[in-house]
């Protein structure tokens, strides 16, 4: 008995005497929120655009866009025009330790290129009076004639899924509370509140926030977390928006639709905390 309660005295006091590692902070991820800000850079397919009204219903074929980069900018930091350069919002929240689901606004600026040849089908009032027909019955799209812009812009409000795993092994990182490597990939979707700057057969532009249909996307990224509450992420996002009811002017009964696919290219700066 004596030699057992010493027994039990020993491991008592060796366990008392090892130390206890502390758990790292970027251990589990379940149950913290984060929240990230950044810009994008877009690319878009070729889409056909059809204009209806009282008096005209025609379509252009295979138009061609681009974005309108501000580069880097003090208006991403200024609280009054950050709003104003091609900019990603999202604030998430972690279900488990991998996965999470976030709400996020991806303000993209879709611009037509001017000045270019289509295809078109459909009828409108003064044709050839806008500088826009040629010999070959191909359209110009002169301004005249139209300016199609979502520039304030291709506003992608979106619910995402999203899953998480620390990579950062791969880089012989030990210490994950100092920097931390994450692959990020997600899935989402949601729907297009833009203001498109639109002159349509000298009309008057509609020049007001617009629900216009609806978008489906999926990424990926690498997530770097350092001093555990800040991290820089870079993501590849590409996905597919249908936009059947645009507003163009200021009568209600002028509309256009119009579908394609995008890529963006997104750099953003966040933070992830528990409360």
């Amino acid at each position: 008995m004596i030699v057992l309660f010493f027994c039990a005295v020993f491991q008592h006091i060796s366990a008392q005497e090892t130390p206890v590692t502390p758990e790292k902070y970027t251990a589990h991820n379940k149950g913290k929120f984060y929240i990230f800000w950044g810009g994008n850079r877009e690319d878009y397919t070729k889409s056909d655009i059809r204009f209806k009204g009282k008096d005209y219903d025609f379509t252009l074929y295979d138009v061609d866009a681009h974005d309108k980069p501000k580069g880097f900018h003090i208006d991403y930091f200024n609280p009054i025009r950050m709003t104003i350069p091609q900019t990603n919002l999202r604030i998430g929240y972690f279900i488990t330790d991998k996965y999470n689901i976030s709400i996020g606004f991806d303000h993209m600026k879709y611009v037509m290129y001017q000045d270019k040849a289509v295809d078109y089908s459909g009828y409108y009032p003064n044709q050839g009076s806008y500088g826009e027909m040629l010999p070959n019955g191909q359209i110009l799209l002169t301004k005249d004639f139209l300016k199609f812009e979502h520039t304030d812009g291709l506003n992608y409000v979106n619910t995402e899924i999203a899953r998480v795993d620390d990579i950062s092994k791969l880089f012989l990182i030990k210490n994950t509370d100092l920097l931390q490597v994450n692959f990020t990939e997600a899935i989402g979707g949601g729907f297009l509140y833009p203001k498109t700057n639109t002159t349509l057969l000298n009309k008057e532009r509609y020049d007001e926030f617009h629900i216009s249909g609806y978008g489906f996307s999926a990424k990926a990224g690498l997530n770097i977390t350092f001093l555990k509450y800040f991290f820089i992420q870079g993501e590849l996002k590409g996905g597919y928006i249908n936009m059947n009811n645009i507003r163009t002017t200021q009568d209600k009964a002028d509309s256009a639709e119009q579908d394609f696919w995008f890529l963006q290219r997104i750099l953003v700066v966040g933070g992830i905390f528990r409360i």
